[in-house]
């Protein structure tokens, strides 16, 4: 079967997460910026086996991810790209619940203390990231656990480029590239993050975690 990587329409309208995010950020977030990421890697893939390789785009594209260091460096940025993007999308919604189920939600508070505490450190990886990156809850490789890190530029937590500590499947993850919320927050990156909360997708999130713990 060919394989494409394609751009898939977002989970809600371009305005579904107003006043938190604007509709222009999320149109050109989503159409100029994701979109040049998903052309660039078919790019980068054609003619190569991952171009024709079997399974869901999804299934590729993780595996792909999990093999990076074997790929040019122009693979690694837009596939990140891809992936974290997708991810993105479908951690937020504008029917936001404050918290997480039981299952993810007693998960949080054994690993951070609170579910306070796992808000809090999370922010505060993301205020201090320098530059363009993405913060990331992750269900660690090493052992299962949960942890939050950050990553430079299109990097996700996936790739076996990173050191191992930090490798392990993402259940969460924070755009911090200022293209992300420029518009609707100019530099002020703090009151992004908490709007954040206001957006994420817990039962999703959960799912995620679920999944990665079998």
């Amino acid at each position: 079967m060919l394989m494409i990587f394609t751009l898939p329409s977002l989970p809600y309208a371009y305005n579904g997460l107003e006043p938190y995010i604007d509709a222009q950020t999320m149109e050109i977030h989503h159409t100029k910026h994701h979109g040049t990421y998903v052309d660039r890697l078919n790019q980068a893939v054609a003619g190569t086996a991952i171009a024709t390789a079997e399974g869901t785009e999804i299934s590729v594209l993780t595996h792909l991810l999990k093999d990076i260091s074997a790929y040019h460096t122009t693979v690694r940025n837009n596939a990140g790209g891809h992936f974290n993007h997708l991810l993105f999308w479908n951690s937020l919604t504008p029917h936001a619940s404050p918290k997480p189920g039981t299952d993810l939600l007693d998960r949080l508070k054994k690993s951070f203390g609170s579910f306070e505490g796992f808000q809090e450190a999370f922010s505060t990886a993301s205020a201090t990231h320098f530059g363009d990156g993405w913060t990331w809850l992750t269900v660690a490789k090493k052992d299962g656990g949960l942890f939050i890190s950050t990553t430079d530029k299109q990097d996700n937590p996936l790739m076996n480029t990173l050191p191992i500590q930090e490798q392990g499947i993402p259940i969460l993850g924070l755009d911090l590239w200022e293209h992300a919320y420029y518009l609707s927050y100019q530099n002020r990156r703090s009151a992004y993050i908490q709007a954040f909360w206001k957006m994420v997708h817990w039962k999703v999130v959960e799912d995620r975690y679920i999944e990665a713990t079998k």
